[in-house]
């Protein structure tokens, strides 16, 4: 009995030892961990905290307004809401069946119906985050709806989203913004470090239910908003050739209208039209197309269907080139007479063809034009008169003088992906012979226009702009872009004699569909083959007409390129009046009187 005795106390004692030893384990394992929690991970879980416990929500900058030269806004941006979730807080204390019905119910008041959109709400609903963004640009009613179910953790912040209140209006020009509100295109990029202003702060302590910590902090930092832009556009001017460039459109069934007008004396854009343009406030929206073009990109690639929307967006006025043929006739005799090549009395005779080297050109006249001055060879868009004052100014000086006039490079115009001109690699006899009338040569519609304008005032190539100034919130201009002289081109002379040779051609040559009672205009039409593998294309054309008004005291340079008209392709029969139907109007609206002009 004692021996029985013996052994159940040695067994206890056994049992009472293997307990503390694993005990003592435990202890040792638990000490480990709190040390690796306190000590290796402290970081980490301190950072973990802070994240949890913390709101960090943006205060976005208001963009800057974009104006019109009068002060009309042409992109501002209005108040809209960003919706924010606690996912600690939406979820707290429910049932996974009440988590998705909150969840169908908050996607269904979101107008959001789309089984992965609604898959992507509920993953960041149920994520760990302190805070999720669910929803951008709400309007106010959607703001309300959300706020009446009533779910918690919910938090609304007051957003702006940029607005075009003329839709459709110089589109191409102004652009359009990211979901960021960032730049895409046009002046919202070129301009959006000084649009974007700087976006502010909110930052406090809060629980898992989003509410304020007693003893949390709050930190605002101020947004400072973005500054406005005065662009150099004319609100007035744009809506005439927009309007022009519609009927345009609509009568020749085009690719597209661009209109370019521009004040000579200073460099600045008073109208930039690409038509058919885009809806800025719904950018991804094709504009203009048919039931069965709706049909064909709704079945394009994802690449295919970004391409056409950039191409939509582009600005061509200044990221494409063209052929500009016999408008730039103007540059070949301006050039000759300003250089001393040839003089206004001098004659050169036109026998519909001509040889150079080996090949046989020919004139867009199918019989002769005979004897004639430079005037004439204007007023006639003479090919082989123009080729003869190419070869007379010889190729070293007439590449300068392209050159000079700005084809050589760019035109440094405030705007992004401008391109430069297509020149020959190798000029010989042949290609001197085609560039003096216009072929072989490819430029942007900026580059005649600023080219142009040197003639209009005086000589002088400037670098065409289309912001006059920027200005703070408050309205005080804060930095100008005045006019600009990149470098004298021609002397005085030589550009009063290149008028007095436009004037001619509007009133008695080619341009005379765009001559106007009461008023003097310089011009010159251009009607363009466009270059195909191989040569030159005999069904499509550039339709082209420039002009500068009033002859005397010239206040606009205006392009009309047609791409690709329908039916009749001269552009005195397809540019030259529409220029006149703008000038018509502009003119008035600038107050110039028939007796000035």
């Amino acid at each position: 009995m004692a021996k029985r005795s013996t052994e159940v106390k040695q067994l206890n004692r056994r049992r009472i030892t293997l307990g503390f030893c694993f005990i003592g384990i435990i202890f040792i394992l638990l000490s480990i961990r709190l040390a690796k929690i306190m000590i290796v991970d402290s970081d980490e879980l301190t950072q973990k905290a802070i994240s949890q416990q913390t709101m960090d929500a943006t205060i976005e900058a208001k963009r800057g307004i974009i104006y019109d030269r009068n002060g009309r806004e042409l992109a501002t941006s209005s108040i809209c809401y960003t919706l924010y979730v606690f996912p600690g807080n939406f979820t707290f204390e429910k049932e996974e069946a009440e988590i998705d019905k909150d969840i169908a119910l908050l996607c269904d008041t979101l107008g959001i119906t789309e089984e992965e959109k609604r898959a992507a709400v509920s993953e960041k609903l149920k994520s760990e985050e302190g805070i999720v963004t669910i929803k951008k640009y709400l309007t106010k009613e959607d703001a309300d709806a959300v706020r009446k179910l009533g779910l918690s953790g919910i938090e609304l912040s007051q957003a702006t989203k940029r607005y075009y209140p003329l839709g459709n209006f110089a589109s191409q020009l102004l652009g359009s913004v990211n979901d960021d509100g960032q730049g895409r295109t046009g002046l919202e990029l070129e301009y959006d470090e000084y649009l974007s202003g700087v976006n502010g702060r909110w930052v406090t302590n809060t629980d898992v239910s989003g509410n304020d910590l007693v003893e949390g902090t709050e930190r605002h930092y101020e947004a400072k908003d973005g500054y406005n832009i005065i662009t150099t556009i004319d609100e007035a001017i744009q809506y005439y050739c927009e309007e022009e460039a519609k009927a345009a459109y609509g009568k020749w069934k085009p690719k597209k209208v661009e209109i370019l007008a521009m004040d000579p004396n200073n460099g600045e854009i008073l109208a930039s039209v690409v038509y058919p343009g885009f809806d800025p406030n719904d950018p991804f929206e094709p504009q203009g197309l048919s039931e069965e073009s709706k049909k064909a990109y709704e079945n394009m690639s994802d690449e295919e269907q970004t391409a056409y929307l950039s191409a939509m967006w582009r600005n061509p006025l200044v990221s494409d080139t063209y052929e500009p043929g016999s408008t730039f006739k103007l540059i070949t005799a301006t050039s000759a007479i300003d250089e001393g090549a040839i003089s206004l009395t001098d004659t050169f005779y036109c026998d519909h063809s001509f040889r150079v080297e080996d090949y046989t050109l020919s004139c867009w006249y199918s019989g002769a034009h005979g004897s004639q001055t430079i005037k004439q060879a204007i007023e006639n868009s003479c090919n082989p008169a123009l080729a003869e004052v190419a070869a007379r100014l010889g190729k070293t000086r007439f590449m300068q003088y392209i050159n000079d006039f700005g084809f050589g490079g760019l035109t440094g115009v405030d705007y992004p992906g401008e391109s430069g001109a297509l020149l020959q690699s190798y000029v010989g006899p042949v290609e001197l012979a085609t560039m003096g009338f216009g072929q072989g040569i490819s430029i942007t519609p900026i580059q005649l226009v600023t080219a142009i304008s040197s003639i209009a005032n005086g000589g002088d190539l400037l670098r065409p702009h289309y912001v006059k100034a920027l200005t703070d919130s408050n309205g005080k201009i804060v930095k100008t872009f005045d006019k600009e002289i990149v470098r004298k081109v021609i002397s005085p002379e030589t550009a009063a004699e290149m008028r007095d040779i436009m004037e001619a051609e509007v009133s008695e040559g080619g341009g005379n569909t765009a001559k106007m009672e009461g008023f003097r205009i310089g011009g010159k039409t251009g009607t363009a083959e466009k270059a195909v593998e191989g040569g030159y294309s005999l069904s499509d054309y550039y339709s082209s007409f420039i002009c500068i008004a009033p002859i005397e005291d010239p206040r606009i340079t205006l392009l009309v390129v047609v791409d690709s008209p329908r039916g009749e392709t001269y552009g005195s029969v397809v540019a030259a009046p529409a220029a006149k139907n703008i000038l018509e109007n502009v003119l008035r609206y600038m107050a110039v009187s028939p007796d000035e002009g």
